[in-house]
């Protein structure tokens, strides 16, 4: 009689660690699609005719398991479905990304009859055009030409292009984007946004 509880008890110490718990072991991770939309929420880990509801790029999910098919058993206002939800696993990542795409700072209106400012003006626009997110935003370090100089922060790609602020050697940066010339940057301590000139920086 003894072995036969026993046995029940190891029985049933084996049975609750089989069943995933859905208190205190959730993680936060962040929604990262490779084109910078929306992700969907399913009410059952599968695609088909289940759509809850969709997600922004870089929103905050509280994680509550994952399994071996792919899916993400998350938190999810839907009461009808016990409050939680399903996502593809394969959208998440454990940091919050920088934002998918850069926002150009609005272009100067050029005065009608002056060569110059169009010519500006398009310089800016070539450089934006060729502007990449950097998946990971990397640190870069300030370099002027001279070491008791500094370097200009301006508010977009060209040399014409009002300044923002100056950043003496040393000074460290965090790179939003990449372009040609160029690098979109913010200043990790003030949170300013600007653009500066990558012959003028090194890689941390």
């Amino acid at each position: 009689m003894t072995k036969r509880i026993v046995s029940l008890l190891l029985a049933a110490v084996i049975a609750a660690l089989l069943v995933p718990s859905f208190a205190g072991a959730e993680w936060i991770m962040y929604v990262y699609t490779d084109d910078g939309k929306s992700l969907n929420v399913r009410s059952d880990p599968s695609v088909g005719n289940n759509l809850l509801g969709r997600l922004e790029y870089g929103a905050a999910v509280s994680v509550r398991m994952t399994n071996a098919n792919g899916w993400a058993c998350i938190d999810y206002n839907a009461p009808a479905n016990g409050n939680i939800a399903y996502v593809q696993t394969r959208f998440l990542v454990s940091t919050k990304p920088a934002p998918k795409y850069v926002t150009p700072a609005p272009a100067p209106v050029p005065v009608p009859g002056t060569t110059d400012a169009l010519k500006v003006l398009n310089d800016m626009n070539a450089e934006f055009r060729t502007a990449k997110i950097v998946p990971v935003p990397f640190t870069v370090v300030a370099r002027p030409a001279r070491a008791s100089g500094w370097v200009n922060m301006r508010w977009a790609p060209s040399t014409e292009a009002e300044r923002i602020t100056t950043c003496n050697q040393g000074k460290e940066l965090v790179v939003l984007a990449e372009l040609r010339n160029w690098y979109q940057v913010q200043d990790p301590v003030t949170g300013l946004i600007g653009f500066i000139s990558r012959q003028y920086v090194v890689r941390r």
